[in-house]
């Protein structure tokens, strides 16, 4: 069985998907870009802002479902461009400080609302 996860901690969908969804002992979390779920708008000071309200994100569907970060198995970052990859990386290092998970990071051509990050993941109790 799936169970649809959503919470007022991360931002509504923007389109037909959940927020996340958990099957059995695992959580997979849809890409989460960074609007603070409060306005409803993307955060501004740039690529360190961003990937750090991404990650509030991340954690607010987590701990709706129960989950932490060390719950985390794998993750996959969108860049709107890889000169941000340092930056993005320096804060994505503070949640994941011991046993971080498999990644993968990507630039693409553009992200929803024109933001610079977004981030998705896959956890596991």
């Amino acid at each position: 069985m799936k169970k649809v996860i959503a919470t007022a901690n991360a931002p509504k969908a923007i389109g037909p998907y959940s927020q996340a969804i958990e099957a059995g002992n695992m959580l997979f979390i849809s890409g989460q870009i960074p609007v603070d779920p409060a306005t409803g708008k993307v955060v501004e000071g740039g690529i360190s802002a961003q990937t750090e309200q991404s990650l509030k994100n991340i954690k607010g569907i987590l701990e709706e479902a129960g989950y932490t970060f060390d719950n985390i198995v794998k993750c996959t970052c969108f860049l709107s461009t890889m000169d941000d990859f340092a930056a993005m990386n320096e804060v994505y290092a503070k949640y994941f400080t011991a046993n971080p998970p498999a990644r993968a990071a990507f630039a693409v051509q553009k992200l929803p609302m024109g933001v610079l990050v977004e981030i998705e993941a896959i956890a596991v109790k």
